[in-house]
C-alpha cells in the first residue's frame, strides 16, 4: 500500500478522522483514492495541506476564508498582495472582536459587582438588570421607539 490511511495522515496533522473525512466532503481536500481493500489512501501533499488547514483555522480563518487562501496557493497568478490583503482582513476582524469582547467583559464585570452573592435568586439585581434590559428593550420596539 502506498500512500497515508486517513488514520496515519489525521495523526500526522494532530485531527481526528471525521475531521479529515469533513474537510474532504467541504473541498479543502480532494476526495482521497481508494485501495484495493476500499481503504481511503491519502498522499503527503494531502497532510501538508491539512496541517496548513489546521494552522489557519488555529489563528482564526473559516473554512471558506482558508479554500479562498488554498485557491491562492495553487494559483500561479496570484499575488503576495492578495494573500496579504485577506491576513490583514481577518486581522481587522479579530481586533473587532477583541473590541466588542473587551466591551461584554466590562458589562459582565459590572453586573457581577451588583450582587454580593447571598440570598434568593428572586432578589438578584444581576437577574433583575437583564429583565430589566430586555423588557426595556420589547417596550421600547413595542412603541415604535427609535435608537
Amino acid at each position: 500500500m502506498n500512500g497515508l490511511t486517513i488514520g496515519k495522515m489525521a495523526k500526522m496533522a494532530g485531527v481526528t478522522n471525521d475531521t479529515v473525512r469533513f474537510y474532504e466532503r467541504f473541498g479543502l481536500i480532494e476526495p482521497a483514492g481508494r485501495s484495493a481493500s476500499n481503504y481511503r489512501i491519502y498522499h503527503e501533499e494531502d497532510a501538508a495541506r491539512l496541517r496548513f488547514i489546521k494552522r489557519a483555522k488555529e489563528l482564526g480563518f473559516s473554512l471558506n476564508e482558508i479554500k479562498n487562501l488554498l485557491a491562492l496557493s495553487r494559483n500561479p497568478n496570484a499575488t503576495k498582495a492578495e494573500v496579504k490583503a485577506r491576513t490583514e482582513k481577518k486581522a481587522e476582524n479579530i481586533r473587532q472582536k477583541i473590541n466588542d469582547l473587551s466591551k461584554i467583559l466590562t458589562a459582565l464585570e459590572h453586573l457581577a459587582d451588583l450582587c454580593d452573592g447571598h440570598g434568593s435568586a428572586k432578589d438578584c439585581p444581576i437577574l433583575k438588570s437583564l429583565n430589566e434590559d430586555e423588557e426595556a428593550n420589547h417596550q421600547h420596539c413595542e412603541h415604535g421607539g427609535a435608537s
